[in-house]
Formats: structure tokens, sequence, C-alpha cells
């Protein structure tokens, strides 16, 4: 019984220190940081893209023009998509409702305005491109112009908790918030690799971030852009991962085995 328990003994604590060894594998950020330098990192603005959805709100110093560059005669919107307008506490019209499509040549139609090209352009650019022009038509006086997206959405996909895409109310998400939005990477996925699926102009990019790195931050792709797709590679060792959970359960046996086998010696005293 005395050579039982020191087998058991020794049995359960190499399966418990081998566990241990792997939690490495599954923590973020590890290693230093530099605060400085990481303290410098600017938020890019995200631009507009083909496809998406703007709500644009319009208020100047007179309600009844605001109405009239922003609805046609009976109130119907030349969008695609229909809107109403209403008083502001401030006594200006706004435009309200579903929103504007940004047309697949990257062109908005506002009525009263000719098409203009908006993508590429930061929802500020387009409100100062939308003042502009408001003002030297003589459309509106002192026109002021608030653009907000309506359609920013993600994609996350593979060893995640729950794959799927993501509309984020805010114009900013991390990669570490869209994975937390995913129910966090599995215990079988790669956290040093995962990949990022962005298309600019028609032009589809990659990016690799290593969430293991505290350098993550400095890369263009750490922010998200609105339609990215987030991809999370499968580990090389999945079914020793999987196996993980397994081991520590037969750790845990082996561990009650020893104890069990040190009350029984115990007793036979």
């Amino acid at each position: 019984m005395k050579y039982f328990t020191v087998v058991i003994n020794v049995l359960a604590v190499t399966i418990i220190t081998t566990s241990c060894g792997n939690v490495k594998n599954f923590q973020y950020l590890q290693g230093s940081f530099d605060s400085v330098r990481l303290s410098k990192v600017e938020i890019p603005e995200p631009v507009i893209q083909k496809g998406d959805l703007l709500a644009i709100t319009v208020y100047s110093d007179d309600p009844l023009a605001t109405a009239a560059v922003t609805r046609q005669a009976g109130g119907i919107s030349t969008s695609p998509l229909a809107f109403s307008t209403e008083n502001s506490s401030s006594s200006s019209l706004g435009s309200v409702g579903s929103g504007y499509l940004v047309d697949q040549r990257g062109y908005l139609q506002l009525y009263k305005l000719d098409p203009i090209g908006v993508e590429g352009l930061t929802k500020y650019q387009l409100a100062d491109t939308l003042e502009y022009f408001y003002t030297k038509k003589d459309l509106l006086k002192n026109p002021y112009v608030e653009v907000r997206f309506l359609n920013y959405k993600i994609t996350v996909i593979g060893e995640v908790g729950r794959p799927g895409p993501f509309t984020v109310p805010t114009d900013k998400i991390s990669a570490f918030e869209a994975i937390g939005l995913a129910g966090d990477i599995t215990a079988s996925g790669r956290r040093d690799n995962v990949l990022v699926v962005r298309e600019i102009n028609g032009v589809r990019t990659f990016g690799h971030l290593n969430l293991q790195d505290p350098n993550v931050f400095l890369s263009p792709y750490y922010y998200l852009q609105q339609n990215d797709m987030v991809v999370v590679d499968v580990a090389k060792n999945k079914a020793a991962v999987n196996n993980q959970s397994t081991m520590q359960y037969v750790s845990l046996g082996a561990t009650l085995l020893s104890i069990t086998a040190v009350f029984i010696s115990i007793f036979r005293r």
C-alpha cells in the first residue's frame, strides 16, 4: 500500500505540473509593456464604404428651409430608404429614420444636391462637405450636419465561443472587444495568429494579430473597421488541447485516489 500511495502521488504531481505548464498558451498580452510608446497610439477614424447605411441629421437657423431640403413635396424621400422630419428643441428640423445607402459607385444621393462621392470619407468629412454644399447653393443658413453609421458590423468566425456577425453601436471596436463579443477564443484556438480580413476600395487586405504580444496595440488591424472579418485559427495540437479537460479530471481522480490510499494506510496501522 505504501508503494501504491507513492506512485499515485507522483502521477498526480506530474499531471498537475504538465497542465500548469500549458496555461501560458491561453494568456493574452504576455511580457512587458512599453507604456510610453503604447500611450501614443491614435484610434483611426473609420471611413465610409460602399453599401454603408448612414444616418444624416440636418439643422439650420430656418426649420422650414431645413424641411424643404431634406424632404420632397408630400414628404417622400429621395433616398432609397424613407425618413421623416421632426422639430427639435432648438427649433431646427432634422432628418431621422432608416438612413441613407451609399451605392455601389460610392455615391450618396440627397435631395436638392447632386450625387456626392463619399467613399473614403470619414463621417466628419462628409458632414463638412454637406454643410459646404448647403451653404454654397444657398439652401440653408448656418447649416449643421451630423452623420453616424447605422450598419457598423464585424464578423468573428473560427475557434470562438459564439461565432457570427455583430452590429457595433459605436464607430469603434478593438480586436479584444470583438473576441469578447464572440465569447472569447476557445481552448483549441490560436491567440498568437488571429487573421483580420479587410476590404478597402475594393481591394481585400489581410492582417495578422498576435494577441499574446503587447505590441498588438500598434497594429493597424487592432482597431477594426466596418465589415471586417476576424478569423481565429485552430491550434495544431487541437486533439491534445481537447484532451486537457480529460487530463484535469484524471489529475483530480488521481489526487482523490491518493488521499483515499493515505486514509486506508492510516486506518490499517
